[in-house]
């Protein structure tokens, strides 16, 4: 059954975030000729967390069905550990990529069944629905998968409720149909746990959600893409911050309304989120880099060492020199 989409689907779940020190377990099950941009998707966005955090938030491992090297489909190998009775996690990430019809042999799926029962969450990346789907594990389940096989998936799998959205997620079933879409589900999955905050810093990180107002001057965007494209222009311009009107102005909308956008989705103002990526990218060369506290300052967007001291210190519960004295005993 083929399912309009849904704007539930990709409601940020802002004020309804878990609030756990735990850190969580991913796992990701490869096969031959996976994408390997689909996989750095997944991965990138959690190691961005942990260094964000400064914790570490999550923990990931790669699984084959066999323990021999994984070749993406650009030929980048990954050496995988065995998928096993051992292998327990709170997800489990499936992405195989073209080739998946021959992969739903009655020994994978058989496997598929047993991990559903040691796993949190199963996930399907790509074309990975299919092969959850055809193990019976997305069974009244809403799901998606890449778009080339929508059809063909609603077809072949009649109990699952088959949508066109980018990703879904489905009590303890996730899914989204490729590259770029993973990395909207990983920002999704962190926000979900340790706040909106975390998750457009993040994707600040990565200048995703940014886009040009010149070839796209009048086309709105929904609220949660505002944020995101918010988040990139900060990035961009920490050194010489922006005013937040020229922010709004450069996404083609007005003030009050960005300011909303972030009341609605993000739980904080614009200008707290631009004085956290500041401090984080100050917070960054101060671990990284020999430069002055003075000269750090500079380059966070403050006047001098004294503003950005006593912000610094309110964000991060020390002062810069203390942190930078931290990181040295760390090594």
């Amino acid at each position: 059954m083929l399912a309009i989409p849904s704007p539930r689907t990709l409601q940020y779940a802002a004020g309804n975030v878990q609030k756990a020190n735990t850190t969580e377990t991913f796992a990701l099950l490869l096969f031959e000729g996976f994408s390997n941009l689909c996989l750095a998707n997944a991965v990138e966005p959690l190691r961005a967390a942990n260094a964000l955090a400064r914790r570490p938030l999550y923990d990931w491992c790669f699984l084959a069905m066999q323990s021999e090297t994984v070749a993406s489909s650009s030929g980048v190998p990954v050496q995988p550990q065995p998928l096993n009775a051992a292998s327990h996690g709170d997800y489990l990430f499936v992405l195989p990529s073209y080739g998946f019809e021959a992969l739903t042999t009655p020994a994978h799926l058989r496997r598929l069944r047993a991990a559903s029962k040691r796993y949190g969450t199963l996930v399907g990346l790509d074309t990975g629905s299919w092969l959850l789907g055809a193990a019976g594990l997305l069974d009244g389940y809403r799901a998606t998968s890449h778009w080339d096989v929508l059809g063909a998936l609603s077809e072949a799998f009649p109990e699952i409720t088959v949508t066109e959205d980018r990703f879904v997620i489905d009590r303890d079933r996730a899914s989204c149909g490729g590259a770029t879409t993973t990395l909207d589900l990983m920002l999704d999955l962190i926000e979900r746990r340790h706040g909106a905050p975390l998750a457009l810093e993040v994707a600040a990180l990565f200048m995703y959600g940014e886009r040009d107002p010149k070839t796209e001057p009048n086309r709105l965007i929904p609220a949660h893409r505002t944020l995101r494209a918010a988040a990139a222009l900060m990035r961009r311009n920490v050194e010489n911050p922006l005013p937040i009107a020229r922010i709004a102005a450069e996404l083609g909308v007005g003030r009050r309304a960005l300011e909303q956008a972030f009341r609605s989705h993000g739980s904080q103002s614009p200008a707290r989120l631009y004085r956290a990526i500041r401090l984080s990218e100050a917070r960054r060369r101060l671990e990284q880099t020999r430069d002055s506290v003075a000269e750090i300052a500079l380059r966070s967007g403050y006047r001098d060492a004294t503003a950005m001291t006593r912000a610094f210190k309110a964000e991060f519960g020390l002062t810069p020199s203390a942190a930078r004295r931290a990181s040295v005993q760390r090594g």
